[in-house]
């Protein structure tokens, strides 16, 4: 592991983490989590991105792929996925230490393109969440990136470049060939992708599974069926894990009541929120809406 690297995230996130440990950065999509203890399982949904884990350990599950990504690995999400992490190796000597870069699909599928074998095979609808060995090139492009930090005048030349590099990488890296495939026009997860965009867009709105299959162009019985094997959730359910989890962000980060934030989010019966909310975290709104505001979604964990 780079230690150049490992000693810039450790100090820039001591110096501008929240209380969960997690530090933004003038950097588009560029984030960082220091923890010197092993944390509680956190729900979230995850966008397209790639974690670096730089120390420490952390375990993830997204419906029935279960991962544990270690020192020196890297976690790959290739689609806007219902996660349960939970750092499990931490300590004041040796802190859990992930650095994380948000993917451009739409830089992605290009690329892919360009890549893609004259025959290449059919992706795995399934294996959205993957692990990886960080190689050489791929810490290379953490680095130059992590530097950008400091030199905030040189994003707007640097930043395109590197971004296009990390790609390239990922592309011909350890799952280069699922990542291409799976950018196909023609493949499931581009056009689940279109209504997976639809469902973040008006997730507080009234569901309508057959617009959602419209917009994938797929019959409702394929969609429904495509669907789940995709985001490990049937449409209503991902729909309601979005509302719970901006419920919460809404309670922990911008100080909302639960009722406000059972409004905000789409639910008519505020009975319906505070059972659907302790089923998926574990206790009752009223616990999340009482504690301080802090700064930073728990959607940007990593």
């Amino acid at each position: 592991m780079n230690q150049e690297l490992l000693d810039a995230v450790a100090n820039y996130a001591r110096a501008h983490a929240n209380r969960d440990g997690l530090a933004l950065t003038p950097i588009p999509g560029l984030r960082m989590m220091c923890l010197d203890q092993p944390g509680d399982k956190l729900e979230s949904t995850y966008r397209p991105l790639v974690c670096l884990v730089l120390q420490g350990e952390k375990h993830l599950l997204a419906g029935r792929q279960e991962k544990l990504c270690a020192e020196g690995q890297a976690i790959v999400v290739s689609a806007d996925l219902p996660v349960t992490g939970q750092v499990v190796t931490a300590s004041a000597e040796r802190p859990y230490i992930a650095l994380a870069i948000e993917l451009d699909m739409a830089m992605l599928s290009e690329l892919a393109h360009q890549l893609r074998e004259n025959r290449p095979g059919p992706p795995d609808p399934a294996a959205t969440l993957l692990v990886q060995d960080v190689d050489a090139a791929i810490l290379d492009c953490a680095r130059r990136l992590m530097h950008l930090v400091a030199h905030p005048e040189a994003v707007a030349i640097l930043h395109p470049g590197l971004m296009r590099e990390l790609h390239f990488w990922l592309l011909n890296g350890a799952h280069g060939r699922q990542l291409r495939a799976s950018m196909a026009p023609e493949a499931h997860p581009v056009r689940l992708n279109r209504a997976v965009a639809m469902l973040r867009l008006s997730y507080h709105q009234k569901l309508r599974v057959e617009e959602l299959a419209q917009a994938a162009s797929m019959s409702l019985s394929a969609f429904n069926k495509h669907f789940k094997d995709y985001t490990s959730l049937t449409p209503v359910q991902y729909q309601k894990r979005l509302r719970l989890i901006e419920a919460r962000r809404l309670m922990l980060y911008e100080g909302a009541t639960a009722n406000k934030a059972a409004f905000e989010v789409g639910y008519e019966s505020s009975s319906q929120f505070t059972r659907e909310y302790a089923r998926l975290f574990g206790a009752p709104p009223r616990r999340d809406a009482r504690r301080p505001a802090t700064v930073a979604a728990p959607e940007l964990a990593i």
